[in-house]
């Protein structure tokens, strides 16, 4: 079968396009409004960025790539269609990896083809290589530690042992060695390669693997600009302009997006990487009836009837979403329940805090998929200063993001970390499951201030529950 080619000035104009879409794209989706708007157009970017390659002449063999995409189509179709929305940090951090290890192996494939050629390798073209191949390997395997983490394969604790900052960094160097010796000599080695390549991929095992499950929105940012890096180094290597713009922009954004989730917890991202965050778990003993008592402490339960009056004669509501209520898929419940209480009169918001959940703009996407209108979804910053006028603040299945320890002990490792301030409500009610602590593994005070309820059950089931009471008061 013959297939028409470009001419190389096609090529790179519609590599230009391509990239000018992608930068539209990523624009677009820094509003909730715009956002699927954007995302078709970084999408109609790549399809033309993928046919302009596919029509170069330097294309080799069609078949190949032509398997490539049947099974890479069906596997993202079926996984984006059944993934649960609880599961979609998994598939991003399993996505980052992707992208990474095909970086990585793209630019060992560069590095073999000299090798066979038996011609040196010069130095420009060794270090983007060897850039590549570093990078890409360390966010594979340390995307594949991160899904195990967000999955329960692996502890969510921080996995700490002795000596193991220091053996991270030896190794570290022994990779930064061995590339300095690939890049001086020229001649290609595929054995000293191989263990560089080794070295690279055990070195994202112990990157990630000290980091506790708090963090993983942090190191998921984190992941996908390295992605983004590794991919526009390999487009240096393979002269390919879309690679290197579209590698350098996902590799910015997720930057400033891992910036920003460290901003939000007010701790830098050294403290994210080396501080072993999450290592200890320590948490109030629950009771039989699921109440709980932490050094004398005693929480206080809420019927569901109670509750239900409380909401239903309030002015002005506070919803605050967590991890819990993406667990239970409890979205849509809970915006019937939005709408049961406006058809009262009462003022609902919803709280975002820019970590909830277990990736960045979790809430926002879960809400969004209920049908939650983007007016009523505040940030941190917006709501904070409502909460002293808010009658009840419904916290559903958050809790880091609501701990008052972050304000008032020093010695919590949230302390300083920006909360949401619904410990300031005239009422707090609290659905969980359990007294079981969230991701930083810490006994969390607002359950023990004397304003707050425990309405203990499933999110869903319980909100569908308060949904009937509110329509019988």
């Amino acid at each position: 079968m013959t297939v028409p080619h470009l001419p190389a000035n096609v090529v790179r104009a519609a590599y230009l396009v391509a990239s000018v879409l992608f930068i539209v794209g990523i624009k677009r989706l820094s509003s909730p409004k715009s956002a699927r708007h954007g995302n078709t157009l970084a999408s109609i970017g790549m399809l033309l960025a993928i046919v302009a390659t596919l029509l170069d002449r330097q294309i080799l063999s069609y078949g190949t790539i032509l398997v490539g995409i049947v099974l890479g189509g069906a596997i993202g179709a079926v996984v984006a269609r059944r993934v649960a929305m609880t599961a979609v940090p998994q598939m991003v951090a399993l996505f980052n990896g992707s992208g990474g290890g095909a970086a990585a192996i793209v630019s060992s494939l560069e590095y073999l083809r000299f090798a066979r050629a038996g011609v040196p390798v010069p130095s420009v073209s060794g270090v983007t290589i060897l850039l590549g191949a570093l990078i890409g390997a360390i966010s594979l395997t340390g995307s594949i530690v991160a899904f195990g983490k967000l999955q329960g394969i692996v502890t969510e604790r921080a996995v700490t042992y002795p000596l193991q900052k220091p053996t991270n960094f030896v190794l570290f160097l022994g990779i930064i060695a061995i590339s300095v010796w690939l890049v001086a000599t020229g001649e290609p080695n595929p054995g000293v390669y191989a263990w560089f390549a080794a070295a690279s991929l055990l070195f994202g095992i112990l990157f990630v693997i000290p980091i506790g499950g708090g963090d993983m929105p942090v190191v998921i940012s984190l992941l996908n600009s390295f992605t983004g890096l590794a991919t526009a180094a390999t487009g240096f290597s393979l002269h390919n302009h879309v690679l290197i713009i579209s590698g350098t922009l996902v590799g910015a954004s997720g930057s400033l997006l891992t910036y920003l989730m460290c901003k939000a917890m007010n701790r830098p991202i050294t403290n994210v990487l080396f501080g072993a965050f999450g290592a200890v778990k320590t948490a109030g003993k629950a009771g039989p009836a699921g109440a709980a008592t932490a050094a004398g402490k005693a929480v206080r339960d809420v019927s569901v009837e109670d509750a239900a009056t409380l909401l239903a004669y309030a002015r002005k509501v506070i919803i605050i979403p967590g991890y819990g209520l993406a667990v239970a898929q409890a979205q849509h419940a809970v915006r019937e329940l939005a709408d049961l209480l406006k058809s009262r009169g009462v003022e609902v918001k919803y709280a975002i805090h820019p970590v909830a959940g277990r990736m960045p703009g979790h809430m926002n996407v879960l809400l969004a998929e209920a049908n939650v209108p983007y007016t009523e979804l505040y940030d941190l910053d917006q709501i904070n200063p409502e909460f002293e006028t808010a009658d009840v603040a419904l916290v559903i299945g958050a809790n880091d993001v609501v701990n008052p320890a972050a304000r008032n002990d020093p010695s919590s490792p949230i302390y300083g970390m920006p909360i949401l301030d619904a410990d300031k409500a005239q009422h707090i009610i609290i659905m969980k499951r359990s007294m079981k602590p969230g991701f930083a593994g810490i006994e969390n005070e607002l359950f023990y201030d004397p304003k707050a309820m425990m309405l203990f059950g499933d999110a869903k089931d319980t909100v569908m529950k308060l949904l009937q009471a509110v329509k019988s008061v």
